[in-house]
């Protein structure tokens, strides 16, 4: 075997057992989650199908056009009077690669003591589920359609679900997830929050270095970089389609010192809505301490924040608080 041959199965090892440690560390955080809120929810987790994958490896296989199977975190309030209607809120996870995050336990018990059920799908492409499963990703694409799926689960598997009393939110990737929920299913969510979002998927390609770049043009992936199919990277962008907006109360915070989403992106995003006589509410941070975790950590700014949106959803969601 010569010298790169084994240099090429090496880095194959290496990145096989990163996979591996992923999946353990995952499976870490689902004990925790268990642990963190056992006083004030029933924490499940639980499965249901999505979309087939967006690019099959093998089509003439026998499982091609499969839906794929996706995992989803259930948080339901321990007190709930589940003999009355509650509304439900969908909560997408930011990162390209990345699962339900431990580290937002305090938004969420901020969401289940309002009296929200709360599901948080590990849509196609999250990490913590092995190399097939991270390779399905769909950017801007299916995933989005998954994140709608664990809606249609909840609604379908609850009786207490109030099916128009339904919110979508998210930081980051899952701002954008959370846009593009708004866009591609008018009229099916009553309120929607947009956090630091990803917003110009182009724009954002030109300032994020190459190894984000690879990300997307990967042969399992887009395939092409955002010079070679523009249009494509346009149709994942939120800022590209406000036209599809059907005037869902949505909320959109950033900061202008955002490390991780320039504020550029979400300013092109409410230009975009401007332009198309769209109005949204909106909030830019000037200098936020955190950055792009402005309203994720726990200062009082953060809490404040948060505190705006929380109210801003309960004029449309109407939770009741847990007995």
């Amino acid at each position: 075997m010569s010298f790169d041959e084994e240099l090429s199965a090496l880095r194959s090892q290496v990145a096989e057992q990163n996979f591996r440690i992923s999946v353990l560390q995952r499976q870490l955080d689902e004990v925790l989650y268990g642990q963190r809120f056992a006083d004030i929810a029933i924490v499940d987790r639980v499965r249901f199908t999505g979309p087939a994958k967006a690019v099959q490896p093998n089509p003439t296989a026998q499982d091609a056009g499969n839906p794929l199977v996706i995992t989803c975190q259930v948080y339901v309030p321990r007190d709930l009077d589940t003999s009355r209607k509650h509304p439900l809120v969908v909560l997408a996870h930011g990162g390209v690669h990345a699962w339900h995050d431990f580290n937002a336990h305090h938004t969420i018990r901020e969401m289940l003591t309002q009296g929200y059920t709360v599901v948080a799908p590990d849509y196609r492409g999250s990490d913590g589920y092995g190399k097939v499963y991270w390779e399905a990703i769909d950017y801007g694409g299916r995933e989005v359609d998954d994140v709608h799926a664990a809606k249609e689960w909840a609604l379908d598997a609850f009786d207490h679900l109030d099916a128009d009393r339904v919110g979508v939110l998210g930081w980051s990737h899952g701002g954008m997830i959370t846009l593009l929920n708004v866009f591609n299913y008018p009229g099916e969510y009553a309120a929607a929050y947009a956090a630091v979002p990803v917003s110009d998927l182009v724009a954002r390609m030109g300032y994020k270095g190459q190894k984000y770049a690879d990300l997307f043009s990967a042969s399992y992936h887009l395939e092409k970089t955002a010079e070679e199919n523009v249009a494509e990277y346009r149709k994942r962008s939120p800022a590209w389609q406000v036209d599809r907006y059907d005037g869902t109360p949505l909320l959109i915070h950033t900061s202008t010192n955002d490390e991780d989403v320039n504020v550029l992106e979400v300013e092109r995003l409410l230009e975009a809505f401007a332009a198309k006589g769209k109005s949204v509410s909106s909030k830019i941070y000037d200098a936020a301490p955190g950055g792009h975790f402005f309203n994720r950590i726990d200062t009082r700014l953060a809490r404040e924040s948060r505190q705006e949106a929380w109210e801003f959803l309960a004029r449309f969601l109407e939770p009741q608080r847990a007995r």
